[in-house]
């Protein structure tokens, strides 16, 4: 069995692992900066506002959560309320935490009506909570009929129009 001379075989022995591992670098996966997420720093109850003192990052390494089943962005976190208690150290996942709620079941607001210029204030009661860009139902205080709005960034109710 003869050995036919390579590209590799050329060069001497150092040269032959240089040339090799460069050729292996090629094609190697980068490696992984870490399985990095942000945790809460304390236990976050359900519907506190999460706070950047509150969260720190975590390093899970190879066995911890894969990045997509639990949220990776500090900034997705900060300014959001907590569904479910958030235990310290433990990834928090997309349906653990919610948008703030503007408006509390029960609550006195001012319900807004405008269309073609024609604008109608009143107040109504909550009959449900809701955040930005929710619809809730309301009931009329005068009248006592319920009626359907989207709650709005100041915390009021658009209906209508």
């Amino acid at each position: 069995m003869s050995r036919q001379p390579g590209r590799f075989s050329r060069l001497g022995g150092v040269g032959r692992h240089v040339a090799l591992a460069g050729l292996l670098a090629l094609f190697a996966v980068p490696a992984c900066a870490g399985n990095v997420l942000p945790v809460p720093a304390v236990t976050i109850y359900p519907g506190d506002i999460i706070k950047e003192n509150a969260i720190v990052d975590h390093d899970f390494g190879d066995g911890g959560p894969m990045r997509g089943a639990a949220i990776d962005s500090r900034a997705a976190l900060i300014g959001k309320v907590a569904r479910h208690t958030l235990l310290p150290g433990l990834a928090i996942s997309f349906n653990a935490i919610g948008e703030p709620r503007l408006v509390a079941d029960g609550q006195k607001v001012r319900v807004v009506f405008e269309q073609d210029g024609l604008v109608i204030e009143t107040y109504a009661a909550a009959l449900q909570a809701g955040g930005d860009g929710d619809v809730i139902s309301v009931r009329n205080l005068d009248s006592g009929l319920t009626i359907s709005g989207t709650v709005q960034a100041d915390g009021s109710v658009r209906v209508g129009g």
